[in-house]
């Protein structure tokens, strides 16, 4: 049964008898959660403004819905510090964006796993990890908002697998997928700067990613031969589509882009142009659509970079998320796919701990 914000369960006053209790209940991802005490919760109230009972998100299928509180219960049991909480409460809030499809992209055969990339000072107060083993373990701040954000979809939204999650293989990100974009020698203007929020503020991005594919070049001395790595991996057979893509690029490899005087928007135009497959080759593999190639190439193409017989990923070089990450040693950038065989979600940003345009 789904956790209940008015309900208190108690306990024998034992952590152990507590977290049994929990697996009980089926409020765990698999593995051992935080008693969430009304103390506990309490402690992470502090951290949002609004009245607990303030609903932040909703499901468009099941009508259930994610209060304040609901959010930080289960943020307690992920095992976040309450500092973390406004992070959680902006990702569901992106998520409730009608464009991320948020029943699609939870609940489908395809697996995705919400990425969320924080941007700006508050990763570094925080203590978030933009640096080496990015995606691995070891950094309490990552590893426990994207388990949270994990917990609610399970816990209220009722994202169960093999019952409403129907995900064919998933992926690990499903158990957390949260990232801090670099800002130590990063050359480009940060994600968050390019998103027009006011000085100061940090942002929140949530992109529904597939698997994680390494894309490895030590040998690469030209922007060319890094950026055609990683534009050859976002063409494969088996992901190309007209979806959206995310692209972390290690330090080692943006030193040769950036070092060639190559911005960022260089870098996204240059991969789109390069990351497509002819319309002969999606016929081998029986990937082809001609409903797909019309609505890129209509009325003179999406962008100036659509060329005739190919069909290039995504629609326009901004379907490209793209940030630096990782550690300063090794040629390995990564690709993630966005989920669905067409663009049924789309990449969604909010500010962190602050209302903008608010009344």
């Amino acid at each position: 049964m789904p956790l209940d914000s008015a309900r208190i369960h108690e306990v024998h006053d034992d952590p152990f008898a507590a977290m049994d209790y929990c697996f009980e209940q089926g409020w765990t991802d698999g593995l051992p959660v935080v008693p969430p005490s009304v103390d506990r919760v309490g402690e992470m109230l502090q951290f949002e403004g609004r009245p607990q009972e303030t609903v932040i998100a909703n499901h468009p299928a099941t009508g259930y819905e994610c209060t304040v509180h609901s959010a930080a219960v289960n943020a307690v049991m992920a095992g976040c510090k309450a500092e973390y909480f406004p992070v959680v409460i902006a990702a569901f809030e992106a998520m409730n964006e009608p464009e991320f499809n948020f029943h699609g992209s939870t609940a489908s055969t395809g697996g995705s796993a919400p990425l969320l990339v924080v941007s700006g000072e508050m990763a570094d107060d925080l203590g978030m990890n933009s640096d080496v083993n990015l995606f691995g373990p070891g950094n309490r701040a990552n590893a426990t908002i994207g388990r949270a954000v994990r917990l609610i979809l399970m816990n209220v939204f009722r994202m169960i697998p093999g019952v409403s999650d129907k995900s064919t293989q998933g992926n690990p990100g499903k158990f957390s997928f949260c990232i801090a974009e670099r800002r130590r020698g990063n050359p480009w203007p940060l994600l968050v700067e390019e998103q027009d929020y006011p000085d100061g503020v940090s942002s929140v991005t949530v992109f529904a990613g597939g698997g994680f594919c390494n894309v490895e070049n030590h040998g690469g001395s030209t922007p060319e031969h890094v950026l055609n790595s990683i534009a050859d991996a976002m063409a494969n057979y088996g992901c190309i589509t007209l979806g959206q893509s995310a692209v972390v690029m290690a330090p080692e490899h943006v030193r040769v882009v950036a070092g060639a005087g190559w911005s960022r928007s260089d870098v996204k135009e240059y991969l789109f142009q390069q990351a497509y497959r002819t319309v002969d080759g999606m016929k081998s593999v029986g990937k082809y659509r001609q409903r797909e190639y019309d609505k890129q190439h209509a009325n003179g193409g999406t962008h100036t970079l659509v060329e005739e017989g190919k069909l290039h990923r995504g629609l326009t070089p901004d379907d490209i998320l793209l940030v630096v990450g990782g550690g300063d040693a090794g040629g390995h950038s990564c690709f993630i796919p966005s989920w669905s065989r067409a663009r049924s979600s789309l990449m969604q940003s909010k500010p962190i701990g602050v209302c903008i345009d608010c009344d």
